[in-house]
């Protein structure tokens, strides 16, 4: 540990009560960006998230040349170009730690006019590329990776592309999103083909931007040559942070949350009925749709947990919420088994062997496998865990200590801000006990 590393000490008990809304959700955010610049008019978005990760895609397009303009905490204005107005940047596009941003974009740049090469962090630069750069040459793209298919990657313009119809073999929102958004500059018609649903956030906003998208059971389908039209999105908050505080008022007794706002889209609830499963009292109400994405109010009261086999069917639908799903299954009477899940190896950490080596610190017990976890429910003692730059261990293992035995200290937690600025403040609000230091 470096003198400078942000470390987040949670110690036990305090409460979980209150009202929150948090920050709005980061997939949402990263593709108002994108289409946004591709748009004809102006695009106006409301609770964008500032977070490090959706920064790095703004920045990105304003260099090249897409005018962005933050008019307040969260509201953007974005001057969209067309399909065809984007300019060459003068220098690679450094996308820090956001796969989002490299996956859809190196799709999206993928059919331009110019050379364009993209650039992340250490983290990034480990993380497999291959699943879109194989389907993106075979529609035409010229693409040059490190050794491994991984970051940096230079995309050679001016090549034409062409529909293809592709079966993932892996489900994933960020492929299938690449490829779509190829797709919008591909001759013909390209279509995906899911293995299992995953978040649709893309094809919503593309029909909210006027562009047609068309889905038969597992198949989504465009054809290239179309036009976005400008327009309105109002951003709801991310069921992703919202995780972490159903968990929270989970497992502390006699708490009672309501958080605010929150996207509900069906291919993201996963982390709802997974914990429903294990016994949460989690009700939804208000519910509503906004710009085309349902919303609704949740309120978590605390309940006994129990372990569960999580069905490998929901999986995809709460692939970013299993490190804080990990914490329940700690607290839940029993044992918990996850399997069908080693797409959470090539996070931005390993997370199945990341949370199992910190819930062992903590005197937990969990056994990773090649595709998985088996956890037994068992009080944590607390201790030390290293996140690994991890954003999503960070804030799992925060939430863990409410209910430990001893403090929870956790190292390496500056990328916290990739997804939740604010997050130690908004833990703190409804009554937990979390400090930063330096």
């Amino acid at each position: 540990m470096t003198q400078s590393e942000l470390r987040f000490i949670t110690r036990p008990g305090g409460e979980v009560q209150g009202r929150l809304r948090v920050p709005g959700d980061k997939s949402i955010s990263h593709r108002s960006i994108m289409l946004g610049a591709l748009a004809e008019g102006t695009t106006q978005v409301s609770a964008f998230l500032d977070g490090e990760d959706c920064l790095a895609t703004l920045n990105a397009f304003r260099a090249m040349g897409v005018p962005i303009e933050i008019t307040t905490s969260g509201s953007l204005s974005i001057q969209g170009v067309g399909l065809h107005g984007l300019q060459a940047p003068q220098m690679p596009l450094y996308l820090g730690n956001s796969g989002t941003s490299m996956r859809l974009m190196t799709g999206l740049l993928a059919g331009q006019a110019f050379d364009v090469a993209l650039t992340g962090d250490a983290s990034l630069s480990r993380r497999p590329m291959r699943r879109v750069t194989e389907p993106l040459t075979r529609m035409g793209a010229q693409i040059d990776t490190a050794p491994e298919g991984r970051p940096p990657l230079t995309i050679h313009g001016g090549h034409a592309l062409h529909g293809l119809t592709y079966a993932m073999p892996i489900a994933s929102a960020q492929v299938k999103s690449s490829l779509l958004l190829a797709g919008l500059y591909a001759e013909g018609e390209t279509c995906v083909i899911e293995p299992a649903p995953t978040r649709d956030h893309t094809e919503r906003m593309l029909k909210g931007f006027g562009y047609p998208v068309d889905r038969q059971g597992e198949q989504v389908c465009l054809r290239g040559g179309g036009r976005l039209t400008g327009t309105r999105i109002d951003v709801p908050a991310d069921i992703s942070s919202a995780a972490f505080f159903l968990v929270a008022a989970s497992i502390t007794p006699h708490a009672e949350l309501w958080l605010e706002h929150v996207g509900v889209n069906p291919t993201r609830t996963g982390v709802i009925e997974i914990l429903k499963l294990m016994g949460a009292q989690i009700t939804l109400h208000n519910q509503r749709e906004i710009g085309g994405e349902p919303v609704a109010d949740l309120q978590v009261q605390s309940a006994p947990l129990h372990g569960i086999d999580i069905p490998e069917a929901l999986v995809p639908l709460a692939i970013d919420e299993f490190p804080v799903l990990f914490v329940a299954a700690s607290f839940a009477e029993g044992v918990t088994r996850l399997t069908g899940a080693a797409e959470l190896r090539v996070k931005e950490s390993d997370r199945i062997q990341v949370m199992a080596d910190g819930l062992q610190a903590c005197g937990g017990e969990a056994e990773a496998t090649p595709d998985g976890i088996v956890i037994r429910g068992k009080a944590l003692r607390g201790g030390v865990v290293e996140s690994h730059g991890d954003h999503r261990i960070a804030m799992a293992f925060s939430i863990a200590g409410i209910r430990a035995l001893e403090p929870i200290e956790i190292h390496d937690c500056e990328n916290v801000n990739t997804s939740f600025p604010g997050f130690v403040e908004a833990c703190n609000r409804v009554g937990m006990k979390l400090e930063q230091m330096q």
